[in-house]
This record gives C-alpha cells, sequence and structure tokens, in this order.
C-alpha cells in the first residue's frame, strides 16, 4: 500500500516546501488541492511554467484536487457547468504538465429536493464530466470522481449512484472511506470498477468530519486495507497526517 496526504494539511504552503516535507517523511503520494494559491489557471501562466519544474526533483507521485468552490458541473446553470468544465480541463492540463497520474473531482450538487431535478443535475454532470474525460484520455491523464456524504444535496451520494455517474462517464472513481461511511452500506463502495485511489479520514457515521484516523467509527481493519493500493490521507493538520499514517502502518501488519 502506497500512502500520501492531501496537501490540505499545508495549505497556504509553497509547493515545494510541502515536496520536501513529503520526502522527508517517506510519503509515497501527495494530492494537491487546487484552490487558492495551487489555482490551475493560475500556475499555468507563462511566468510559473518555470516553477512547476521542481516536480522533476522528487519521487513523489503526485495527484491533483480539480477546484470545486463555487464549481457544479451538474448544475441548472449553464454558465456554471461551462466553466466547471474549463476549470476541470486546467486542471487536467496542469496534471499533465507536472507528471501527476490522476485528478480526483467532484460530481457536483442539486439545490432542490425534487427527484425530477435531480435526475436532471445527473444529466448534466455525466456531460460535464463525459467532455472532461475525453480531455483527459487525449492527455493520458486519468479524470476520478469522488464519492460524496449521505446528504441529499451531493451527486454521487450512494453506491449505486456514485457507479451510475462513473459508468456513464466511462472515468475511474476516487472512493473517499470518510464519505463512504456515512452510508449503511459503505462496504459497497469497493464493488465500483477502476478506483484509482482512495481517500482515507474519519467520522461518526452522521457528518463528514475528516477526524484523525481511528478516532471514529470508520472501517480501517487490515480486512479493508487489503483493498487499498493508494491511500491519501486527508486531515487538515499534518500532525495529524502524521497519527494516521502510522495508524495505517500499525494496523496493515496488525496480526
Amino acid at each position: 500500500m502506497q500512502v500520501g496526504f492531501s496537501s490540505l494539511s499545508l495549505f497556504m504552503m509553497p509547493l515545494e516546501e510541502m515536496l520536501k516535507i513529503a520526502t522527508k517523511d517517506e510519503f509515497d503520494l501527495m494530492e494537491i488541492l487546487c484552490e487558492g494559491p495551487y489555482w490551475p489557471r493560475n500556475l499555468l501562466k507563462k511566468e510559473n511554467k518555470k516553477y512547476l519544474e521542481i516536480f522533476d526533483s522528487y519521487d513523489i507521485e503526485i495527484m491533483l484536487h480539480s477546484p470545486t468552490i463555487d464549481l457544479n458541473p451538474g448544475s441548472m446553470n449553464e454558465g456554471i457547468r461551462k466553466e466547471t468544465e474549463k476549470q476541470t480541463k486546467e486542471a487536467l492540463n496542469l496534471a499533465n504538465l507536472i507528471g501527476a497520474v490522476a485528478i480526483t473531482t467532484h460530481p457536483g450538487i442539486v439545490h432542490r429536493k425534487e427527484e425530477r431535478i435531480r435526475n436532471l443535475a445527473i444529466d448534466y454532470s455525466i456531460e460535464t464530466l463525459k467532455n472532461c474525460q475525453k480531455h483527459a484520455e487525449e492527455l493520458g491523464v486519468t479524470l476520478s470522481i469522488e464519492n460524496m456524504p449521505n446528504n441529499i444535496k451531493y451527486l454521487a451520494n450512494s453506491p449505486k449512484e456514485h457507479e451510475k455517474i462513473v459508468s456513464a462517464v466511462e472515468s475511474s472513481a476516487t472512493i473517499d472511506w470518510g464519505h463512504a461511511n456515512t452510508c449503511k452500506n459503505s462496504e459497497s463502495f469497493l464493488n465500483i470498477e477502476k478506483i484509482s485511489y482512495f481517500h482515507l479520514n474519519d467520522n461518526d457515521g452522521m457528518r463528514d468530519q475528516h477526524l484523525p484516523l481511528g478516532k471514529g467509527t470508520a472501517d480501517f481493519s487490515r480486512k479493508f486495507l487489503k483493498n487499498v493500493d493508494k491511500g491519501i490521507i486527508e486531515s487538515n493538520s499534518y500532525e495529524n497526517v502524521l497519527k494516521g499514517k502510522k495508524f495505517l502502518i500499525k494496523n496493515i501488519f496488525k496480526i
């Protein structure tokens, strides 16, 4: 099992400093959250491209998490859908430039509790993300759609709906195990084909809390961890990232 962490835990730190920390603490992977100072459109500017060569100097496998704040591939607003597609494609371009192997994106949200509106949002999300998947294939980068918490506003908030969207887009899937833990049938998320990697975080089974690993009710048994080839620890605190790594190692080798 390869273990990494989300840049969320070191948010606002220069990218090279994060790479140095990841190397020092012997992580295999790092996922860069493409928000704020790591916004792809900004990093892709001509004056910043030289800076991005730093990734060639580190033996860390990189993933990206595409921008999702204020974006929505399933929006009822065509302008928002088009901007979401544009920014997701920019994240794919960034991934291609720095050698990132995959990018995770969200399937979207729906603002009204009506089945017909939800179905339309799913159709819009699939349409938007299919266009992104085509671009990903052209670049040779893996596009991976994340499952979301068990909340009516989120698309892909159940194994069935997650599989439906991923299958229709023909993308890969990122399994957020904390999100899955808010569903009664969390293990069903493991049945989806083409899982690219996992987000690892914990909660009480009711809310998406991003607790340290082992501090909630999510299953981190050796049996579960055998399913995880690549795991990204998601935490707001780097201290908790390091604790999470120790927790995973202990559970993987527990007799």
